[in-house]
């Protein structure tokens, strides 16, 4: 039974992929969900479809939460492109050997608030712009077999501009492979197949004149400025993990991910995580291998684990190039008990 549900699932997500191989760049909304998340796994260039091991795999891999042995807490933030700040926060809960759930928040903030300005009112209006992103999953996986396990989430998405928003639900899906060749690990996922973003709400009220030539009609009707509906970004992920050094000094992995997003072409992701005395990691990896105009590139980082009775706290940092948007850091902590 076990091999079947595996083999039924594979067939279903390769059969999805080449049903979605075009590249329609541009063309989706809700771009914040493609943010990446994770001190390792951005360190890593983003590779770790195949390895997650903490609570980011409720955001790349659904179906790896299963194979962590503790409960685990996360909370990162990273200071995003043009001064907005991206955070993340997750937990996961183990309640049988082969049972976990997870939970996790997805939150975009555009910065601080300004004060509205309009043509009659140049010194403010007295209202505050703000806008924001925000998704929120919740994940369930399980251990099928010692080395097969399953996972999904269900999401809410958000997104909000002043008195406009717009909101839809998604679903994730993932699975995780442990071969018995040198520890080598295949993992695949498929993120955000759901519905539509279009906006709504009472900023696109208006007046208008419909037929501003004639004289004496009505110049002040009532309208509703009706928004077109996007898809968001469904994304397909196959990747690989494998231990190439493991011993009590030093434990060497590396990893890489294949991605294909609807939205854009597809891209290769790479990284290395080398494990101090199994207390100080050290990173690197490469984001967006092979596209032709990106931003993304060399990222890098580091963490450090700290045992403390029953509970093991890690913090991470992670530098990520980004083109002409600067440099970017992301700040996590991570608690496993």
């Amino acid at each position: 039974m076990n091999r079947k549900i595996q083999t039924i699932f594979l067939i279903i997500l390769l059969n999805t992929i080449c049903s979605y191989a075009q590249n329609k760049s541009g063309t989706a909304s809700g771009q914040f969900l493609q943010i990446p998340v994770g001190g390792k796994a951005i360190a890593m260039g983003g590779a770790f479809t195949a390895l997650s091991d903490d609570p980011t795999a409720l955001f790349w891999n659904p179906g790896a939460i299963s194979r962590t042995i503790k409960n685990k807490m996360y909370v990162s933030q990273t200071n995003w492109l043009v001064g907005s700040k991206h955070q993340f926060l997750a937990a996961q809960l183990r309640f049988t050997d082969q049972d976990v759930i997870g939970v996790c928040f997805n939150l975009l903030d555009y910065g601080e608030r300004e004060e509205i300005t309009t043509v009659d009112q140049p010194d403010g209006t007295g209202e505050f712009w703000e806008a924001s992103d925000l998704a929120v999953s919740i994940a369930y996986a399980r251990n099928l077999t010692d080395r097969f396990s399953i996972g999904g989430s269900v999401k809410y998405i958000s997104q909000k501009i002043l008195h406009v928003n717009a909101t839809t639900l998604a679903v994730d899906l993932g699975l995780l492979f442990k071969t018995q060749f040198n520890g080598l690990q295949i993992g695949a996922s498929m993120r955000n197949f759901g519905g539509e973003l279009q906006m709504q709400g009472r900023d696109l009220i208006t007046q208008v004149d419909l037929d501003k030539e004639a004289s004496g009609n009505n110049e002040t009707i009532v309208s509703y400025l009706k928004t077109d509906k996007w898809p968001i970004p469904l994304t397909f992920t196959v990747g690989v993990a494998m231990p190439i050094i493991s011993n009590k000094l030093i434990a060497m992995t590396l990893a890489g991910d294949v991605v294909r997003p609807t939205d854009n072409s597809q891209v290769l992701n790479c990284g290395a995580d080398i494990l101090v005395m199994k207390m100080i990691s050290l990173r690197a990896g490469y984001q967006a291998l092979f596209r032709e105009t990106k931003q993304q590139g060399l990222t890098a980082g580091m963490g450090l684990k700290l045992p403390i009775q029953y509970a093991d706290i890690i913090f991470d940092y992670t530098y990520q190039e980004y083109g002409f948007f600067g440099n970017i850091s992301t700040l996590s902590l991570t608690i496993g008990f």
